[in-house]
């Protein structure tokens, strides 16, 4: 064989990640549904309650998104080599090279791939600015979600100001999200499609393609 199997991502990771996917499809659907009821409410105070149906739904998906964001921010200090922070960040000579290098690749100035067995740089920081802005908007979602607490009002009128001034912003994050969810889902399949070294499935079985001459 002319490549070799090698661990890219332990198991916590992949339960993050898959935490995260499954949080973040529960949120939009429910939160779009808050956002504005495509029963027009006609069913509340009849035999169902559709709308605090849909909140608890959201909370407890909120809940996971949360802990999920936690687990990726414990895993950047103390998860394996490519699991860390200091992987990807471009202070190093060789993340420098790769950022480079990545750039052109998907522009197709350059057919050179970095193969890494962890995120190539323009990804893992395409990640870290996700993972700033997940904190963010968990943070504006407690801050909705308790009203009556003076810690997350007190904390949260700092952060973000008025009730409604969070509101907004947590909705344009979700749009944020929702955009973020297509263009990896479309970048994962064209890398795997023109450099095939097992990206896909490595977020199943944690292993990835490596060629021995890379």
């Amino acid at each position: 064989m002319n490549y070799e199997i090698k661990n890219a991502w332990g198991i916590l990771l992949r339960l993050y990640h898959w935490s995260l996917v499954l949080s973040i499809v529960t949120l939009v659907a429910t939160g779009f549904y808050i956002n504005s009821p495509w029963t027009n409410t006609t069913l509340e105070g009849v035999g169902a309650f559709p709308m605090a149906t849909m909140r608890y739904i959201h909370f407890l998906a909120g809940y996971v998104f949360t802990a999920a964001v936690l687990v990726r921010l414990f895993l950047y200090l103390f998860g394996n080599r490519q699991e860390r922070i200091w992987d990807v960040l471009p202070v190093t000579p060789r993340n420098i090279k790769s950022l480079s290098t990545t750039l052109g690749y998907y522009s197709y100035l350059s057919d050179k791939h970095d193969g890494r067995l962890g995120h190539n740089v323009l990804a893992g920081l395409t990640y870290i600015l996700t993972i700033a802005l997940a904190v963010l908007q968990f943070l504006s979602g407690f801050y909705l979600l308790y009203p009556e607490s003076a810690l997350w009002q007190g904390w949260g009128g700092v952060i973000f100001g008025s009730q409604q001034q969070g509101r907004f912003l947590h909705h344009l994050l979700m749009w944020y999200f929702i955009l973020f969810a297509f263009a990896h889902v479309y970048m994962v399949i064209w890398n795997d499609l023109k450099s095939p070294e097992g990206l896909i499935s490595s977020i199943f079985t944690g292993n990835k393609f490596k060629h021995k001459n890379t």
